[in-house]
């Protein structure tokens, strides 16, 4: 099984070759992959990062890929150059896509031929965010989406893994498997860092005081108080917390 790179800005990924199957989460831009087997119009792929299992859409993937940078921004325009102006697309790179410099120009970077983002958007690809806090608030307001993971949607799960996936740092796809993943945190009191896992749920605390979630009833990823989070998932979904660990142990 050869490597594979995704060069599409996102795709879904699903549960079986199908539309109409359930989306269970998306690949990005220069995200490394193996092709498990093929099916007519459809691939069963393996991702590298996380080693996630699911269907796409055949295509033409680059093979020889070597990401030398990043998306640091929500979602990064993509540029066309004609008659030496740069002109806007309505495409976008989504945040922690993975490319690779091929040309500068002034404030812009091409990543294929005549296709650039604004350089400004980009860190090189082993730039680490030790700030937790200031990646997840980039998907403040970001609408909930079952198996999503940029800019036009997210899951809860995806919100935590989204800050590993920049930094590179393996983190599991769905709740179920980071609550396994996850070490339990001795301490009882919440703090800063703190991942609080329910039954298919999972968020993080900014603070002792604030938490932050893709939180499907809200439709939204949105801050909201500590306790009163746990109150109310308590008391709509009769759920209660499984484990507490912390974001910085990983």
């Amino acid at each position: 099984m050869k490597n594979n790179f995704f060069n599409y800005p996102v795709a879904n990924i699903y549960s079986k070759p199908s539309l109409n199957s359930g989306v269970t989460s998306q690949i990005l831009y220069g995200e490394k992959f193996k092709i498990l087997s093929k099916k007519k119009y459809w691939i069963k792929i393996k991702t590298s990062f996380d080693n996630y299992v699911g269907y796409i859409k055949k295509g033409k993937f680059d093979k020889t890929f070597k990401p030398t940078n990043k998306i640091c921004k929500l979602k990064s325009r993509i540029f066309k150059r004609i008659n030496n102006k740069f002109i806007s697309t309505n495409n976008f790179l989504c945040f922690a896509s993975g490319i690779s410099i091929k040309n500068r120009n002034n404030n812009y970077v091409e990543f294929e031929k005549n296709k650039w983002v604004k350089a400004n958007d980009i860190k090189k690809i082993d730039h680490y965010e030790n700030n937790f806090s200031r990646i997840l608030k980039l998907f403040l307001n970001t609408k909930y989406l079952w198996g999503g993971k940029t800019f036009k949607g997210i899951d809860c799960s995806a919100l935590i893994q989204v800050y590993f996936y920049y930094n590179r740092v393996f983190f599991p796809r769905d709740s179920k498997d980071q609550v396994k993943f996850c070490k339990k945190k001795k301490n009882k009191e919440l703090s800063k860092g703190d991942i609080i896992f329910w039954k298919g749920h999972v968020g993080v605390c900014l603070n002792q005081s604030k938490f932050i979630h893709a939180y499907g009833p809200k439709k939204k990823v949105l801050i909201m108080p500590t306790n009163y989070t746990i109150k109310v998932i308590h008391k709509t979904a009769k759920l209660i917390i499984k484990k507490v660990s912390n974001i910085n142990n990983y």
